[in-house]
């Protein structure tokens, strides 16, 4: 008779996949579709980072049910409750510095509530509409250069650090003689060249005249 001890098993499992399995592989992907790329889901927020992970998964191998309508919160009692798998809404979730799925206390959620978000995002828009011109341009040039993550830097008038990239002299009549220095090699570039088309013109007249007076 084995013993308990003998039964149990370790180490690595015996089979192991080499490729993910991916769920409705045969299947056709309708992109209108809720999840698709035309309409994807919406960020995971008010979750510790295990949960997270948890409704990840189940995004990732299609076992995610989305919610149809808001439920009710175990906390207030509201239906405030706006994202699948979780017990309580994120007013909640942030006052008691508990997980919106697990209800465990945590130090650290995940994501922002899409209304705060929202209501960020007006208040900008306010901001911007109301500001005068100048304050306006200034601040969509950082947005655009924080999203971007910096682009390539347009030296300023005064900057002459890169005054030779351009010209490698630094006045008008030095740029001037050198462009003159330049096209008078350039003609005796192209003297020399007429002279050597002539001669070798010339050494295939002679050879003609050669293979001439030997055949005569």
């Amino acid at each position: 008779m084995s013993s308990a001890s003998s039964s149990k098993r370790q180490g690595p499992p015996k089979h192991q996949n080499k490729y993910a399995w991916k769920p409705n592989a045969g299947c056709k992907i309708n992109e209108t579709e809720l999840g698709g790329r035309l309409r994807p889901y919406s960020a995971v927020s008010g979750v510790c980072p295990r949960c997270k992970e948890q409704i990840d998964w189940k995004r990732r191998y299609g076992k995610y049910k989305p919610i149809l309508e808001p439920a009710k919160c175990q906390k207030c009692g509201k239906r405030t409750v706006r994202q699948a798998y979780h017990n309580v809404c994120f007013a909640c979730s942030k006052e008691l510095g508990i997980c919106a799925k697990c209800c465990c206390s945590t130090s650290e959620i995940i994501g922002r509530d899409v209304s705060e978000v929202e209501s960020e995002r007006k208040k900008l828009e306010e901001a911007i509409k109301n500001s005068r011109e100048r304050d306006r341009r200034t601040l969509l040039r950082a947005m655009n250069k924080n999203r971007t993550g910096g682009g390539t830097t347009i030296p300023k008038v005064g900057d002459r650090s890169r005054e030779g990239d351009l010209f490698p002299v630094k006045t008008i009549d030095e740029y001037a003689e050198l462009t003159r220095h330049h096209g008078k090699n350039n003609g005796e570039d192209e003297d020399e060249e007429e002279d050597e088309d002539e001669e070798e013109g010339e050494d295939k007249e002679v050879d003609s005249f050669v293979v001439e007076d030997e055949a005569n």
